[in-house]
């Protein structure tokens, strides 16, 4: 999901540094200290980077990585110095040009249905001011160009410059902008790309760390991503960050890392462009890299179109595929991360529709998922219940069946069911519109809940004496999801 809700936060994130920095101190206070030998202090602001010392050391360390991953500079490179304000126009200008305002709204109002950004959440104006405080450095695929900040020493530059160096010279082999943008319309696919450029960066920062020590990445044993996070995050607008933004941006450069020291390490750099040449297709085969090795893919899954029973009022804002990744998070905001883990790992493809409602700004979310098996789809029915439940506070008529589960909220009713290996959702919408979703699956008819009828109700209130209780029973015999919610034409 690319701010669907996923990618679009990472395509903005793809110029983070902050990742690469608390990552060069972390590994020279904890894991390799004693070896290595390019400095990797912290960064300070004390001392103004100076263009000939930044040409100079751009300079040797670009012969270095070009010697550790063995990729040629095959055409000169520009290289400069911007001040904070440039970033920040860079950071606008890059923004505009991958996606446009209407695609970056769409993108945040999905991400909103899923719960993953609070409602109203400005999530352009959060990863601008994020991007300017941390960006220390940068590769422009685009312009072919290779910049860091000027208000940052040369010497605090060189881990920034070791990864920056790294994706400048894949451009040249793999041209890495257009490669990754092949991936689309997949947003979790692209997601995969750009973990693939970050993750192999990181892999050659650390190469690039531990120069001298006489140890190379095939000495090392496993990373642990666990032991880098907390200085990644600990920076004061990342912190502010909602966990799913937080997530997303440090993904590709961290699960990233462990992708690619995974398919690395056997053989070394020659092994590189078979990944460019055979990508990572799904998120699911960077988390797990001997999915990758054994060409393990999702299945592909399609949604029925739902505009013509929501009418006229209603305007599709995406339609994609959101990953294990995505998934991941879903279930973690909801239920905790060690469930959410485990649960998605049984993840095999999926694809899920928002669509607003024009005049209130109301959302309508169905989702479609495959899970490894009927079991794994039980399974994600129980706890996926329980997800709803908690991100729904207010609701009513409860119904549950052991493959049907659904209520009402002030938005519209929820639905959840599951046939056979997958599971549909959907939220914001009334039992007409499910039926009909269900119908154009051709899965076998959804269960109905038992009928109430009025006289019965009112033989039972006349007998309490109780009118409001009267009142309130015969209006509860409105169809579930049927209070304020679009109807199927």
């Amino acid at each position: 999901m690319t701010l669907s809700p996923i990618l679009r936060a990472r395509r903005a994130a793809a110029l983070l540094i902050v990742v690469v920095l608390g990552l060069a101190a972390t590994f020279a206070s904890r894991a390799f200290a004693q070896q290595a030998t390019a400095p990797a202090a912290a960064p300070t602001t004390t001392d103004k980077a100076d263009a000939a010392d930044f040409a100079a050391a751009s300079d040797e360390v670009l012969a270095q990585m070009s010697e550790i991953t063995g990729l040629a500079l095959r055409s000169p490179l520009k290289k400069s110095l911007r001040s904070r304000e440039q970033i920040r126009a860079h950071i606008i200008q890059e923004m505009n040009d991958d996606k446009d305002a209407a695609e970056r709204y769409a993108g945040a109002r999905s991400a909103e249905a899923f719960g993953l950004l609070p409602k109203g959440f400005d999530l352009d104006s959060f990863m601008i001011d994020l991007l300017t405080e941390q960006i220390a450095g940068l590769y422009d695929p685009k312009a072919h160009e290779f910049y860091v900040a000027d208000w940052i020493h040369i010497e605090d530059q060189r881990m920034v410059m070791a990864h920056e160096l790294t994706h400048a010279l894949e451009d040249q082999h793999f041209q890495i902008e257009g490669w990754v943008k092949a991936a689309r319309p997949n947003d979790d696919s692209e997601l995969a790309r750009e973990s693939v450029l970050e993750g192999s960066a990181m892999v050659a920062m650390v190469e690039y760390l531990l120069q001298g020590s006489g140890r190379s990445l095939q000495d090392l044993p496993d990373i642990d991503p666990a032991m880098l996070i907390g200085d990644m995050a600990d920076t004061p607008l990342l912190k502010k960050a909602p966990p799913f933004l937080k997530d997303a941006l440090i993904f590709p450069y961290i699960d990233g890392l462990t992708f690619s020291a995974a398919i690395l390490k056997p053989s070394g750099w020659p092994a590189l462009a078979g990944i460019f040449t055979k990508p990572p297709v799904s998120t699911q085969q960077i988390l797990h890299p001997a999915l990758y090795s054994s060409g393990k893919v999702p299945a592909s899954i399609s949604l029925p179109s739902m505009e013509k029973a929501l009418g006229p009022d209603w305007a599709k804002l995406e339609d994609n595929v959101m990953g294990e990744f995505g998934w991941k998070e879903v279930l973690k905001q909801f239920l905790g991360e060690p469930r959410g883990k485990t649960l998605s790992a049984a993840w095999d493809g999926d694809r899920y529709a928002v669509y607003e409602q024009k005049p209130s700004k109301r959302l309508l979310l169905i989702t479609r998922e495959r899970l490894a098996s009927q079991a794994f789809a039980q399974r994600f029915f129980g706890q996926y219940s329980e997800a709803l439940e908690k991100k729904h506070e207010t609701r009513s008529n409860l119904f549950r069946k052991p493959d049907f589960f659904s209520f009402d909220t002030p938005n519209g009713g929820v639905f959840l069911r599951c046939f056979e290996s997958e599971c549909v959702t959907m939220e914001g919408a009334d039992r007409a519109l499910f039926l009909r979703l269900n119908k154009e699956l051709q899965w076998p008819p959804v269960p109905e809940a038992p009928r109430v009828l009025a006289k019965d109700v009112k033989e039972v209130a006349s007998q309490t004496g109780d009118a409001d209780k009267l009142k309130q029973a015969i209006s509860s015999l409105d169809p579930p999801g049927h209070h304020n919610a679009p109807v199927a034409k």
